[in-house]
């Protein structure tokens, strides 16, 4: 049973990215650049696995934020290209280490890195990855802007942590989730976007409008992915539907569909995800349940509520082609379908 969440109602045309693909196409050319140097290794490892994972299609959506934010707010050096890069090694860095907890064989319609060089390898690659960041934020030389990224890094590995504990418990409530998802996702979207006013100079309440929409962009984006991982949309995304389900992970969707059901649902959800007894068929049972209680619509509606907070944190910027960019990411987020 493949469940199918309209995200498109009151759009003529699919949002995009394009306009902020344009905008940061030299930049982020010259930052994958960067990304090829800095994995560079003697240990033949590391660029084989790291490279794997960079090249593996993603869109460099945290990096662009970086690139743009500083367009935005005036910025004409260079800085921006060492600290997009650094942002893009942590993401990448979480990504080898979550595909580890989660046992993830495929990653963007690819074999993920633990599948092909087995979960030490990955584990150590992506320390090796978060050690590249932080020579990054050394070499750029600003104490703001390695307090920022740095406490990002902190602030996504306690997220690792606390999904542990959430993971396959179905007590977790909507508060618990939610800082799980700012921890492990948000955060650093804040702090990519954050960094753009700070190497620009710009006064508090700039920085802070961009750390907002940062975090309410991550938190847009996440609740979106949790929504898709149980929609036929995901086959597109090159994973399979029902991974968060097979792994017990406990979602927004799952949360609301437990809170609403009756006893028989909740022991459904209980047997499934926390003692993770399923059967071939317990995956098209949860999409119906989700669907029978609009768990995925409402996730989707919480999820605008957050870009609308996102919108309204850019109120404070000039009009520009750079800020238009920014704010389409938001409509993107909810209604991608990649």
């Amino acid at each position: 049973m493949g469940v199918v969440v309209n995200l498109e109602s009151g759009h003529s045309t699919q949002p995009s990215i394009d306009a902020l693909v344009a905008l940061t196409r030299d930049d982020i050319r010259d930052v994958n650049e960067l990304i090829v140097r800095a994995m560079d290794s003697p240990v033949t490892l590391i660029p084989q696995l790291a490279g794997h994972i960079v090249s593996a299609g993603g869109k460099r959506l945290r990096p662009m934020m970086t690139l743009a934010a500083a367009q935005m707010c005036g910025y004409t050096g260079r800085r921006h290209i060492g600290l997009a890069a650094c942002v893009e090694f942590i993401h990448t860095a979480t990504l080898l280490h979550d595909d580890v907890v989660d046992a993830s064989d495929l990653r963007r319609g690819n074999a993920s890195a633990n599948a092909v060089w087995g979960n030490q390898a990955s584990v150590l690659v992506g320390d090796f990855l978060f050690s590249r960041s932080f020579e990054l934020m050394v070499a750029d030389g600003s104490l703001p802007v390695l307090k920022v990224l740095s406490h990002a890094s902190a602030v996504i590995a306690e997220g690792e942590v606390l999904q542990l504990t959430t993971t396959s418990n179905t007590q977790t409530s909507e508060t618990a989730y939610l800082q799980v998802i700012r921890s492990k996702t948000a955060e650093l979207f804040a702090a990519a976007c954050q960094i753009g006013a700070l190497v620009s100079d710009r006064p508090k309440v700039e920085e802070e409008a961009l750390q907002a929409f940062g975090m309410n962009l991550g938190i847009t984006f996440q609740l979106i992915d949790d929504v898709l991982d149980y929609s036929a949309k995901q086959a597109v995304l090159g994973k399979t539907v029902g991974d968060d389900f097979r792994e017990g992970k406990i979602t927004l969707p799952v949360i609301l569909a437990y809170r609403r059901g009756d006893d028989e649902e909740r022991a459904f959800w209980r047997r499934t995800l926390e003692d993770l007894d399923q059967t071939e068929h317990d995956l098209g049972h949860a999409q119906g349940l989700l669907a029978k209680h609009r768990a995925l619509d409402d996730t989707v509606e919480r999820a605008r509520h957050y870009g609308a907070i996102a919108r309204d944190a850019m109120g404070i910027f000039d009009d520009s082609p750079s800020k238009r960019a920014l704010v389409d990411a938001i409509d993107f987020c909810i209604h991608r379908a990649y």
